[in-house]
């Protein structure tokens, strides 16, 4: 794959918001392309939107690549948020409905082997077990587990709905940008010795290859119903709950630990494939044919998209120095000091 171009020149526009906090020498030339091609039609601007709105994490990325490819090629779409049919459900709904069904149900004191429920592919009784015996902090601490999964899935209220609303852990969090807190919310104040416990409880993985510690706040507060990896990723959190610290795989979630993406090498060619049709790819790099013909024949506003798009793939699969630190949720100093 071609070396990312790392020279930080400007801070980028904020069609960059997922994958770049600054515009390096490449970024700027594909914003000139932009400039060349303004005003944007309205099309242009919805199919740019998507490219914005990717995350490569998500369960369902590889279809949205896919998508938006077929958008570049006929230079409009009718995807995007809220498009699908009203009563249609996915199937991974059901698994992050059924995770919330079954640690409500151990929090009601349900015991482990009579909940015959799967989370995935992975039977419920077997991640209730993970939890041992109950105690006041570990049911609590399942309670925001299940709070922070429900805030996402529409289930069994609206995420519009205040009643879904999760208070966050350890962060503060914004569309693309987040803080740490250095206090205890005030919502979780009557249990804030439960809270300074799920802070300062640490998970031991790896990010990115080396070894890292992980607050349990922040894996809760990071455990997203829609990653690729969230019944793994649950399966890890509920260890930590029962005392399991050292895990067997690493916790992924948004940019953490990317490179275990499983459409990692498709994700690759399809890149590849949208250099090609700009005439930008190195040879000897693959690149599908059938989505080289979808593209159709090059026009300047196609380039800018398809730049667009090679370009937030490649920053997504292997992140700038300034964007693996925000995903490595290293935590705030003050966490590791007594």
């Amino acid at each position: 794959m071609k070396q990312e171009n790392r020279l930080v020149t400007s801070s980028s526009r904020s069609w960059w918001r997922n994958c770049a906090l600054h515009a390096d020498e490449e970024i700027i030339a594909i914003d000139a392309m932009e400039d060349r091609i303004a005003p944007l039609t309205a099309n242009l601007t919805q199919i740019r939107e998507l490219i914005t709105g990717l995350e490569l994490c998500h369960h369902k990325a590889a279809r949205w690549v896919y998508n938006i490819v077929v958008a570049i090629g006929i230079g409009k779409t009718s995807k995007g948020l809220g498009t699908r049919s009203q009563g249609r459900q996915h199937p991974i709904e059901t698994v992050w409905q059924n995770a919330c069904t079954a640690l409500s149900a151990w929090n009601a004191g349900c015991p482990a082997d009579k909940v015959d429920l799967l989370v995935d592919t992975i039977p419920a009784s077997q991640l209730l077990t993970c939890l041992g015996g109950r105690s006041p902090l570990k049911q609590w601490q399942v309670q925001r587990v299940i709070e922070k999964t429900r805030s996402l899935i529409n289930w069994p209220h609206s995420r519009d709905d205040p009643a879904a609303e999760y208070a966050w852990l350890l962060l503060s969090v914004g569309e693309y940008e987040f803080t740490y807190l250095d206090r205890c919310p005030e919502c979780y104040k009557d249990h804030e010795e439960f809270w300074q416990t799920t802070v300062r409880t640490f998970i031991r993985d790896t990010e990115n290859g080396d070894q890292a510690n992980l607050s349990l706040a922040l894996a809760i507060d990071n455990l997203w119903p829609c990653h690729w990896n969230f019944a793994e990723n649950l399966q890890i959190v509920l260890e930590a709950i029962g005392g399991k610290l050292n895990t067997d795989t690493p916790f992924s979630a948004c940019g953490r630990n990317i490179s275990l993406v499983p459409i990692r090498g498709r994700m690759e060619t399809i890149s590849n494939t949208l250099m090609a049709f700009c005439g930008t790819l190195e040879s000897g790099q693959d690149v599908d044919k059938e989505l080289l013909e979808l593209l159709g024949k090059q026009a300047e506003e196609k380039r800018w998209l398809a730049a667009s798009l090679a370009k937030t793939i490649r920053l997504q699969l292997n992140p700038p120095a300034d964007m693996r630190a925000i995903s490595s949720m290293a935590g705030p100093d003050w966490i590791n000091k007594e």
